[in-house]
């Protein structure tokens, strides 16, 4: 990141001078350890966001920390902040497990998501790009069962991992006392965020060392009928997945609401995986018959993903 930007954003942070308005923060609380809160994060790749960083009970400079960037950020640690009074429980199934001794020392780095433009920043752009002109603008056109549509914006996820990698990740490491190798940097999310996620391991192999993928949302929207997007994503994965040698994966899904979709549809990312040389020692793929497609259901499963990243060797 140029110098110049990376001093005002200090300065940004260290004044509190965000969205030229005088609203308090709305900070999550946690029960296990703490949060660092940026209110309306600035970027020149997408518009604003909040940025909670949860620190580990007993956090020290002295101490390095891996690093684990989520999606969705406003659903991770607060349920009394969250839409549906749901929420990961970040704090307090990571401050169980660094307890436990049974996973390296890590930090959360929590990115809320463009509210309306959630969909355009979190959908796989290189594979988006190979559909066909009619394709695309047909699946524009497509709404949510409610009736809004379920794009606000152009496909954008190449500027969405560039905010992450360019601009958010090196103010982390900043300020921050964390490992910077990908053998120490992960990625994860849950539907889109999935999506998103095992897409910045694809694109920024030399970044991410792992990425999590929970009930990740294959379709990109909510039919399979005459649906173009699955064979999109497969073909891009058959090119891009990173060197198994040096990366490991997770997926999971359900079986319940969004995640009865699912199954087939992972069977062949599964398939594919196999191809590329994935095993049991750097991939997961976990079913978990009756799970929902909800923030609870995430919550009563993280610890997985969390030991399959973090696990010390």
């Amino acid at each position: 990141m140029d110098k110049f930007v990376t001093i005002l954003l200090l300065l940004f942070f260290t004044t509190g001078l965000f969205a030229g308005d005088d609203k308090s923060p709305i900070i999550p609380n946690v029960s296990k350890g703490e949060i660092v809160h940026y209110t309306q994060f600035p970027s020149q790749y997408v518009t604003a966001r909040d940025i909670n960083v949860w620190l580990p009970e007993g956090y020290s400079p002295e101490q390095q920390y891996d690093v684990l960037y989520m999606h969705d950020g406003g659903m991770l640690f607060d349920k009394e902040l969250s839409w549906n009074e749901q929420s990961w429980e970040v704090d307090e199934v990571a401050g169980a497990l660094l307890s436990s001794g049974k996973v390296t020392a890590f930090i959360v780095v929590g990115i809320s998501n463009g509210g309306a433009l959630r969909h355009s920043d979190y959908f796989p752009q290189k594979p988006w790009e190979t559909l066909s002109l009619l394709q695309q603008e047909k699946l524009y056109n497509s709404k949510r069962e409610g009736g809004g549509d379920i794009f606000e914006a152009a496909v954008a996820s190449d500027k969405y991992l560039k905010f992450l990698v360019k601009e958010l990740k090196p103010l982390i490491e900043q300020q921050f006392s964390v490992n910077t190798g990908p053998e120490h940097t992960f990625v994860m999310g849950s539907s889109m965020g999935g999506l998103i996620s095992i897409y910045a391991i694809s694109e920024y192999p030399d970044v991410f060392g792992g990425a999590a993928c929970l009930s990740t949302h294959w379709p990109g929207i909510f039919n399979l009928h005459d649906n173009p997007i699955p064979e999109a994503f497969y073909a891009y994965l058959r090119e891009h997945l990173p060197n198994p040698e040096t990366h490991k994966i997770y997926f999971d899904f359900g079986t319940e609401t969004l995640d009865a979709m699912y199954a087939p549809l992972q069977a062949k990312v599964d398939a594919i995986m196999r191809d590329k040389g994935f095993d049991a020692t750097n991939w997961k793929t976990k079913h978990f018959e009756g799970a929902a497609h909800t923030e609870s259901a995430w919550q009563q499963r993280l610890h997985i993903p969390l030991q399959f990243l973090f696990e010390k060797k």
